[in-house]
């Protein structure tokens, strides 16, 4: 009897030890770090009330019969799992995604957690707030943090630049007159008889036919016979007679009449119209009836001023043509042609006017467009200019031409080159900042300058980068030959920027494209001093140093430790772990290194605690501790029964 009282007793123990765990536990559920514990039963020494035989030839063997003597709480281990990670935004409030510990200590002893409620102390050391103790980083000293000093300034070396230069062309370009029209060769309109005269005509008739030139008004052309006949010479003399009939009558070589048109070219026209029938000088003459045109073509140099279809009126030798305008810089500009081929006199066809005109205007140059035959002056440099020619027949000329058709206005106006236009803060040794303006100009020969400056009163920049070209496909061609420049400001020496304009043929920096310019420097490596802003820690433990000038720097590096056996650690408290025989060798080492887990900054660990699994498990704790109850108190009852045997 006494041993199952016995075992019955070891049960409450053990029930009452499991209880007390699962009560720890849910006591800790909300303890940040907390790890769970779970009670491990076995049973303890048995009684042997029959030992294990061999089998016989005749019998068989029999097992041992033994009878436990109880339970006993074997362990109690720790369950090392990750718990739930919280935000709680403060900068040094850490927690570790995966395996490790924080390593503390007070200068006696080392300690390990995992709930980084981290902080400053006055002395800028970094602390745990719930002990005092230091925080130890990769090398097992304290993380001092230097809060307070600059992040000392850099002065620029480089500065990059994207966007696109302009592709389209509309600047430099040089001023460029052209005559309204063009200049064209024109040969005269004609019309031959084919009959010779003297022709029959009764004494004392006469005879007509109506000339039309050039779609003008009509023109009567009468003959009288006053012998009994007429000749083709007083025909021609009628025609002749004729006040502005635009044409000129001959006799032709085979005595017949022939009219030639004054003017040239395809506007140049005539036509004869039958007089009344028996009296008509076109059948007497054998004049063809039909319109009868001039041709022109496209003028070259050696085209005859007289032959051009806009001259009215042939000029003689010695008539004057008026050139007159300004030339490029705005000099005046007047000068006489004289027609002619003699001495003193300047020539007779358009080259020799394009020369003329050439001697007139050193800053110009005149051409002759063998497409559309006008003249087309073109001022040597290129920017706007007042650039202006005027051509008219001098007073007293015997010819004429219709200059005002060939009038002499802009075909191209003169514009200052292209340019694009951009800044960035360059900063110097004490990180100073100025501003150097580019503006990036477009080359008669299509290439890009970048001239680099700054306000006079900040210093001197030196070095203008030349040679800029592009491919078709808008990528660079060549890059300048020097691509840095000398900024010399006020109070510091000289310095060397060098500008990166991107690679040739790739995409990889400034392009030139169709569209407008998007041009602009994007950066720059140069920084002022900075204060000290913020903090942050990052994955491996590293504590980074946010400044005012942008600039990133590592202050402190906390120390993950990592053990062999990490649940023989021993707890002491406080969310605190102290080494112990069965830990096994330690690691110290960054996060995220030799297999320490993510340092989290700005949240904690929670518990592991899994709180309805803990109310099954108490259930289950009080049924067992009920059920050995029952047992003592049955085994009371037997033995009370015994007693009564004996009364």
């Amino acid at each position: 009897m006494t041993s199952a009282l016995y075992s019955a007793l070891s049960g409450l123990q053990a029930h009452q030890g499991w209880i007390g765990v699962i009560g720890n536990n849910l006591a800790n559920a909300s303890t940040s770090g907390f790890k769970s514990s779970r009670a491990v039963f076995a049973d303890q020494f048995s009684q042997n009330l029959r030992f294990a035989t061999l089998p016989t030839g005749t019998t068989g063997g029999r097992n041992p019969m033994q009878v436990g003597m109880g339970v006993t709480l074997a362990d109690i281990g720790r369950d090392m799992s990750q718990g739930a990670l919280t935000s709680t935004g403060r900068v040094f409030d850490l927690a570790l995604s995966g395996k490790g510990h924080f390593v503390l200590s007070d200068g006696f002893q080392t300690l390990y957690t995992r709930v980084g409620t981290f902080g400053l102390d006055a002395s800028s050391r970094l602390v745990d707030q719930r002990t005092g103790m230091l925080v130890m980083g990769q090398n097992n000293q304290a993380i001092d943090i230097n809060s307070t000093s600059l992040f000392p300034p850099s002065a620029t070396t480089t500065a990059t630049f994207t966007g696109n230069l302009p592709a389209q062309v509309t600047g430099p370009l040089a001023q460029v007159l052209g005559s309204a029209s063009g200049f064209a060769q024109g040969t005269q309109a004609n019309l031959s008889g084919s009959i010779g005269g003297p022709y029959a005509v009764p004494l004392g008739e006469t005879w007509t036919m109506d000339l039309v030139v050039s779609n003008g008004a009509s023109q009567k052309v009468s003959v009288t016979s006053t012998t009994g006949s007429v000749t083709a010479l007083d025909i021609v003399n009628a025609i002749n007679a004729l006040s502005s009939s635009g044409v000129t009558a001959a006799v032709a070589g085979n005595g017949s009449v022939s009219i030639t048109t004054n003017r040239t070219g395809t506007a140049a026209t005539v036509k004869v119209v039958p007089g009344a029938t028996g009296k008509d000088l076109a059948s007497l003459t054998g004049l063809p009836t039909t319109m009868v045109a001039g041709t022109q073509s496209v003028a070259g140099a050696t085209t005859l001023l007289n032959d051009l279809p806009s001259n009215v009126v042939d000029y003689a030798p010695g008539d004057a043509i008026t050139i007159s305008g300004l030339d490029t810089d705005g000099t005046p500009v007047s000068g006489t042609f004289v027609f002619g081929t003699g001495v003193g006199q300047d020539g007779e066809t358009l080259g020799d006017l394009m020369n003329f005109i050439d001697t007139l205007y050193p800053n110009a140059t005149p051409a002759l467009n063998a497409t559309t035959g006008k003249i087309e002056l073109t001022a040597d440099q290129t920017g706007a200019t007042g650039l202006s020619l005027v051509i008219t027949d001098g007073a007293g000329a015997t010819g004429s031409t219709t200059w005002a058709q060939h009038a002499f206005l802009a075909s191209t106006v003169g514009t200052g080159p292209d340019t694009a236009t951009t800044s960035i803060e360059v900063y110097d040794q004490a990180g100073t900042a100025h501003t150097v303006t580019f503006n990036f100009e477009r080359q008669d020969d299509g290439s890009w300058n970048v001239t680099p400056s700054i306000p006079p009163s900040e210093g001197t920049v030196s070095g203008v980068l030349t040679g800029l070209r592009f491919n078709a496909n808008g990528t660079i061609a060549t890059l300048p030959t020097t691509t840095s420049f000398t900024a010399t400001f006020t109070g510091q020496p000289g310095q060397s920027v060098s500008l990166n304009l991107g690679s040739p043929s790739l995409y990889d920096g400034i392009t030139m494209f169709g569209g407008e310019s998007t041009m602009f420097a994007n950066g720059q490596d140069g920084y002022g001093v900075g204060q000290l802003s913020n903090m942050a820690v990052n994955g491996d433990g590293d504590i980074q140093g946010f400044y005012t000038n942008g600039q990133v720097q590592v202050l402190g590096q906390l120390g993950v430790a990592n053990f062999v056996n990490e649940g023989g650690l021993r707890e002491v408290g406080n969310n605190l772990w102290a080494e112990s025989a069965n830990s096994g060798a330690r690691t110290v080492s960054a996060g995220l290194q030799a297999g320490a887990g993510e340092v989290v900054g700005g949240a904690l660990e929670g518990s592991n605690v899994e709180i309805a699994g803990e109310f099954v498990h108490l259930i289950e704790a009080q049924r067992g501790f009920q059920a050995n109850a029952r047992v003592i108190t049955t085994t009371d009852q037997v033995m009370s029964e015994l007693v009564n045997l004996l009364r």
